[in-house]
């Protein structure tokens, strides 16, 4: 091949390199610019009670986010589910909840949203201790895949979205394991803001982790006084679903996390650049 076609085949790469981040931009823009549809007000009022406690500013945002996701994404209905609006909207109203000041984009490897009418099946197969795999069946309400795709219960979708306040979600849950498989396989270390911020949030989320596991693997009766863990137990199953766990009770019990984990908090408010406390 001539020197000159190789030339101006690198040109055109270069270009494309440069310019597609920028036309992105630029369409996201013009549909952030658009008038938020009445029929999607009405549904964050009714299946997205979050969205009220949202200062102005945030509600806003956070419309201008919905508006981009549901353009960008694919919503696809499995098992006979016909996806509605109401479906999309109220999905994308929990997902860009995480990203309401992260300047990274839209969950870029991100393609399709599978939505199931309730809980489904999946074969699993993990290696214990002894180096022997097993095989089964697990029944999930949701599940995160690094090739680009997030499964849903649409029930427990909804089920989530109408208590704001139980420290359980699984679309926060599930989109926080988005975030951080960015850079690969889910591992409790999505990308941070600065390279020197990681040793310190390895050192609390370290920390914080093994205490979860502790507790986890300790037996508990009646007489337990250490009362009940902010955090649920399957935290302790390995550092990328503590990190989903916590990111529940952060956006959903930021009070109680503050009080009992203050350090946690911090490092979680740093990384989504966001204080709910203040909500």
């Amino acid at each position: 091949m001539p020197a000159f076609i190789i030339f101006c085949l690198a040109l055109l790469l270069v270009a494309w390199f440069i310019g597609e981040p920028w036309l992105a931009e630029r369409r996201r823009q013009r549909i952030r610019s658009r008038p938020f549809p009445a029929a999607w007000r009405d549904i964050l009022k009714r299946r997205v009670p979050y969205v009220r406690a949202l200062p102005t500013d945030l509600q806003l945002l956070l419309k201008q986010h919905i508006q981009v996701f549901v353009a960008e994404k694919a919503f696809i209905g499995c098992d006979g589910l016909e996806i509605t609006d109401e479906m999309r909207v109220t999905i994308a109203a929990q997902a860009c909840l995480l990203i309401l000041n992260r300047p990274r984009g839209y969950y870029p490897n991100l393609r399709q949203i599978l939505v199931y009418p309730g809980s489904f099946v999946v074969q699993s197969e993990h290696t214990d201790g002894a180096g022997i795999s097993h095989q089964g069946r697990q029944v999930l309400s949701g599940e995160s895949w690094s090739l680009g795709q997030v499964i849903l219960s649409w029930r427990d979708t909804l089920q989530d979205a109408a208590a704001p306040g139980d420290g359980r979600n699984v679309v926060i849950h599930e989109f926080a394991h988005q975030l951080d498989q960015e850079t690969g396989t889910a591992n409790g270390a999505p990308v941070l803001a600065k390279r020197e911020h990681y040793a310190r949030w390895a050192q609390v989320l370290g920390a914080e982790y093994q205490q979860l596991q502790a507790r986890a693997g300790r037996p508990r009766g009646p007489e337990d006084q250490d009362g009940e863990s902010l955090f649920s137990d399957y935290g302790a199953t390995d550092p990328a679903e503590f990190f989903a766990v916590i990111s529940e009770v952060f956006f959903e019990q930021p009070q109680r996390m503050a009080d009992q984990h203050p350090a946690l908090y911090q490092e979680l408010a740093q990384f989504y650049r966001l204080e709910p406390l203040s909500w």
